[in-house]
């Protein structure tokens, strides 16, 4: 097993270089009921640090199935007026949110997607002011995962429980550094090398990119004071923190009038406990205008029907084959993980601090330099180590990016 020193490792790093935590500072932890033991080791490290409060808001994939299967509609349909003042007030106090994330990727495979869909968006309805506070960094937050059983099981089937517990351990324990003698100095290193990644793209300031690969041929505008970034973030009061642990991404956003042609999906969506996998979407004008999946094609279809922006995008993030995920060798039906493996688009919800001043705009001004608004945020896979990027800039001159999965812009 895991030894406590290395689980001590952990949470420090979650808690100093994912939400980085200060003291007097409050934070709230959102965590599975079947991580308690992990959660309560954040949870002590974070008094020791400092913390003038932690607060743990805790889930249970069987409870949240009984519910899907046995609630009536009004109360699926339904987000408690609580829980939105419980979030709002902790944005509002300036905590740090640190989220893990370990849900069984195949826990509602057998729910009426149209259930799972309505409930997906009263959530994102009722806690739109709170996503305010993450999706501009006025806040610090992080997102990290921890083994559970089902999860664990899902990427070993041909292991006991315990045993595909502790080989889910391993690989999250080397993928995150957590095996490197200082972590903290680890992940310092590591930041510096996205940051040297964004910089180089930041100075190129393409207008478009261009997607080649089995089954994907994309064009896609990007908007005139787009920002690449990527590894650390900046909090309003100047704090820097992770807010993906893994991450291996540099990332910033489409114009959401300008995408065209045909996109293939490379690795399975975990969405909502469903998956979708073996998709493709064609756009036009930067709207999804025809889709296709193998698997969860009916949860796809109420994916882009949630709202106008859930049939744009929102994001686009360049990921090299050889990251540490992607050396693996393993598929993780975890969007934080499999989006840290490959390249990936999202569908939905732009983040404004990838436009000059896109955090201090209304509704209306982001619109207008072509930012997407969305109640949804869904990161899909599309790259793998036959996908080939090229940009292409205000005056023509195109230049690879990307050859074979890998970069072939001099980024380090």
């Amino acid at each position: 097993m895991v030894n406590q020193e290395t689980l001590e490792k952990y949470a420090e790093l979650a808690l100093k270089t994912g939400v980085n935590l200060q003291k007097g500072q409050a934070l709230m932890i959102n965590a599975p009921i079947e991580g308690a033991d992990f959660t309560k080791l954040v949870a002590k490290k974070a008094w020791e640090l400092g913390a003038k409060d932690v607060h743990i808001n805790w889930s249970d994939d069987d409870l949240t199935l009984w519910k899907y299967k046995n609630a009536p509609d009004e109360v699926i349909e339904n987000y408690p007026e609580w829980k939105v003042k419980l979030h709002d007030m902790y944005a509002e106090d300036g905590a740090a949110v640190l989220s893990i994330r370990s849900t069984n990727p195949d826990l509602l495979q057998d729910i009426d997607p149209t259930r799972v869909a309505k409930a997906n968006k009263v959530a994102t309805q009722a806690l739109v002011n709170f996503r305010k506070y993450t999706m501009n960094d006025k806040i610090t937050w992080s997102i990290i995962s921890i083994p559970t059983g089902d999860w664990a099981q899902k990427i070993f089937p041909d292991k006991s429980r315990e045993d595909a517990i502790e080989s889910l351990w391993e690989a999250i324990i080397k993928i995150v550094r957590v095996d490197q003698l200082d972590p903290v100095k680890a992940w310092e290193a590591h930041n510096q090398t996205l940051e040297k990644a964004r910089e180089v793209l930041n100075d190129k300031n393409y207008h478009k990119l261009v997607f080649k690969a089995p089954g994907t041929n994309l064009e896609m505008e990007l908007p005139k004071g787009h920002i690449w970034k990527g590894g650390s973030a900046v909090s309003e009061q100047g704090i820097t923190f992770n807010p993906n642990m893994p991450t291996e991404e540099v990332f910033s956003m489409p114009h959401k009038y300008g995408v065209n042609g045909t996109v293939a999906s490379t690795k399975p969506l975990n969405y909502g406990g469903s998956l979708i996998d073996k998709f493709s979407l064609t756009f036009k004008n930067g709207e999804v205008v025809d889709f296709k999946a193998e698997q969860g094609e009916d949860v796809l279809k109420h994916l882009l029907k949630a709202d106008e922006g859930s049939r744009r995008l929102g994001e686009v993030a360049l990921v090299p084959h050889e990251s540490p995920v992607s050396q693996s060798g393993l598929i993780f039906y975890n969007t934080l993980f499999d989006e840290n493996a490959s390249c990936h688009i999202a569908l939905g919800k732009a983040y404004p601090t990838n436009l000059e001043g896109g955090s201090k705009m209304d509704a209306e001004e982001l619109d207008k330099h072509g930012v997407n608004d969305s109640l949804n945020h869904v990161d899909f896979m599309i790259g793998s180590e036959k996908l080939d990027i090229d940009g292409v800039k205000e005056d023509g001159t195109t230049e690879p990016i990307f050859r074979n999965g890998t970069w072939a812009l001099n980024v380090k």
